[in-house]
């Protein structure tokens, strides 16, 4: 396959529109981000998603794409988890009830929906695909899908090599939790307690505490936060992201709160938009975010940020002592009384959350009772000493600010007021030519006072209120004045308003899938549990590929013992600084053991010619 070039790429720019896309956990959140510049969202149904505390009504769908769509913000459905074959039935079902309300694509993992009878939905490989190589994603783009969602794990080098070498949408992470295996590939939840994160019910097993021992059974850590990363944050990394051929930058969270969605839109809004109009380039979605709000990602919850593998370096992105979150450094404390501490520059409020590192180096959090110039008076002084670094990982003024904003999303239309032989024409238009017409009888009264009655109109005709319409203008090019009371020049604006919102919705353009699922030869010969095939049709989907299938999803098994649970581009030994690569010394004989809380072992091996480590449960 010839690769494109620079050049081509740079041309091809222009012709790709750019998305933003937001989680949700529901209705109410979906809304909030659209307002705060989502140019597309991603929500669960009430099953089959990823997430399944977060479900949501095909009732409370409708409602939102209804609204989405007014912004063409697209709405995609996570339906992104491994399938019993008894519920292949519902899902054909539910599939084709997502089409017809006009959502925008489905996020799969499943092959096995690609065996049923669909409507032209588009389809996105979720990132649960394991979509690591480009033969995976020249397959899943040969096969039929619109988008490849592109693991945490990957390079900006290797992004370039997929868009170079395909056509098919790119989709990538660009903040929030970073989960520790590769997506899809994590079994470390069901091998400890049955609940499986590609059935959406992930535990988040690695949050918890750890130990880890060497082969001799010396202890190198003992009861520390081992598996868990620091939050993925690539705001200066965007533009790179865009010249190497990605067009959809995704947000995690569809189990955050409401300020930490419509912190980061607003963020990632900003920055988004500065790239776009620096090279010319478009957003996929319409109209414009008024923010009462200055929008700031280290006041929204993080553990510390990281770029992970972006640059393809791993440095300092574990946070070995801690999994809650440690906001923004505020300063040391200078000095320390019985119930208060100061600090050089206190930007501390009341009510807000701090926490800091105690002698133990283990994170410990209270809360701020009161704060007076650079005297802070915390509800607890416990670990609290002279030099101890403070962070506040909840600002209260911020918090409520953004509990009580207003953001208004509004789209810019034009007003023009035309004289015809049939009587005065009102024309409401927006930036796509949609546009709404109302005719007013030409058997009104002439204004006496013009220049009282122009500016009148003008005036009313302008006032939009809290609708989703901006007026940059209003032309009125007419030689009769109307006169019409302020009540009429209302209405006619209310009902020109309705217009044009019923217009937009009808002209939504959609995209449907034209594509028939195509059959061809699958990249791996031989698979095994991970796989993830769950029932009779995905085994008939790779089947049909020339696959040979060792064996079942490791849901299927009952004796999981010998079995890798988990692969991760992140190295215990890298985060160490014991990594051969680093150091030539030898201070821990290999193989390493992980014992979790409840004392079951799993055996750690290092892949160093591919930079991976694996857990194998023991």
């Amino acid at each position: 396959m010839l690769l494109k070039s620079d050049k081509a790429l740079k041309t091809e720019l222009q012709t790709v529109e750019f998305e933003l896309l937001v989680p949700a956990n529901n209705k109410n959140t979906a809304i909030k981000a659209i307002k705060a510049g989502a140019d597309a969202v991603y929500i669960g149904y009430s099953k089959y998603g990823a997430r399944v505390q977060a479900g949501n009504s095909i009732e409370d769908i409708i409602e939102l794409i209804e609204f989405a769509h007014i912004y063409r913000v697209k709405i995609y459905i996570t339906l992104n988890t491994i399938l019993k074959d008894e519920e292949l039935n519902e899902i054909e079902k539910l599939i084709w009830r997502l089409y017809e309300i006009n959502a925008d694509g489905i996020i799969i993992q499943d092959m096995g929906i690609l065996e049923l009878n669909l409507p032209p939905i588009p389809i996105i490989a979720s990132t649960q695909c394991h979509n690591n190589t480009l033969e995976k994603i020249q397959f899943l783009e040969q096969t039929g899908f619109k988008r490849v969602i592109l693991p945490r794990e990957v390079s900006l080098k290797e992004i370039k090599e997929f868009h170079k070498n395909t056509n098919v949408e790119l989709e990538t992470f660009i903040h929030g939790a970073l989960c520790m295996s590769y997506s899809g590939q994590c079994y470390l939840s069901y091998a400890i307690g049955g609940r499986s994160a590609n059935r959406g019910a992930c535990a988040q097993p690695c949050r918890k505490k750890y130990s880890l021992k060497d082969a001799n059974g010396k202890y190198i850590l003992k009861d520390k936060h081992i598996l868990s990363l620091k939050d993925f944050n690539l705001s200066n990394k965007l533009e790179d992201l865009i010249l190497s051929g990605v067009t959809s930058f995704k947000i995690e969270g569809r189990l955050k709160n409401d300020t930490y969605v419509v912190n980061t839109t607003a963020y990632y809004r900003k920055l988004i938009d500065k790239i776009l109009t620096k090279y010319n380039l478009r957003r996929s979605s319409v109209g414009f975010s008024i923010y009462d709000f200055e929008p700031d990602l280290n006041k929204t919850f993080n553990r510390g940020y990281t770029h992970f593998y972006i640059n393809e370096e791993k440095k300092d992105i574990a946070t070995v002592n801690y999994t809650s979150s440690l906001g923004e450094y505020v300063g040391e404390i200078e000095t320390v009384k019985n119930n208060s501490f100061s600090l050089k520059k206190n930007i501390l409020n009341n009510g807000d959350g701090i926490c800091f590192f105690d002698e133990n180096n283990l994170l410990s959090g209270t809360k701020v009772n009161k704060s007076e110039g650079n005297i802070v008076y915390p509800l607890d002084m416990k670990g609290l000493k002279k030099g101890i670094k403070i962070y506040r990982n909840y600002d209260n003024v911020f918090e409520t600010k953004l509990n009580n904003s207003n953001i208004k999303r509004q789209i810019n239309i034009n007003i023009k007021l035309k004289e015809t032989d049939c009587g005065y024409m009102f024309l409401m238009t927006d930036r796509e030519n949609n546009t709404a017409v109302y005719m007013l009888s030409n058997n009104i009264e002439t204004a006496q006072n013009k220049e009282k009655a122009l500016n009148t109109l003008k005036q009313q005709l302008s006032k939009t209120g809290n609708t989703e319409f901006n007026v940059l203008n209003v032309d009125i090019s007419i030689k009769n004045i109307p006169y019409l009371k302020v009540s009429q020049i209302n209405e006619i604006r209310r009902i020109l308003t309705e217009k044009l919102r019923r217009i937009r919705k009808k002209n939504y353009k959609y995209s449907y899938r034209n594509n028939d699922i195509k059959v061809l030869e699958y990249p791996q010969k031989t698979l095994n549990y991970k796989a993830n095939i769950y029932n009779k049709k995905a085994y008939d989907f790779y089947k049909k590929r020339g696959c040979n299938i060792e064996e079942m999803a490791l849901e299927t098994q009952s004796n999981i013992s010998n079995k890798e649970v988990m692969i991760s581009k992140y190295c215990i030994k890298n985060q160490l600084g014991i990594c051969p690569k680093q150091t030539s010394q030898r201070k821990y004989t290999e193989p390493f053991t992980l014992i979790d809380e409840f004392n079951k072992e799993y055996l750690i091996e290092f892949d160093c010619k591919n930079c991976n480590m694996k857990i194998i449960l023991n």
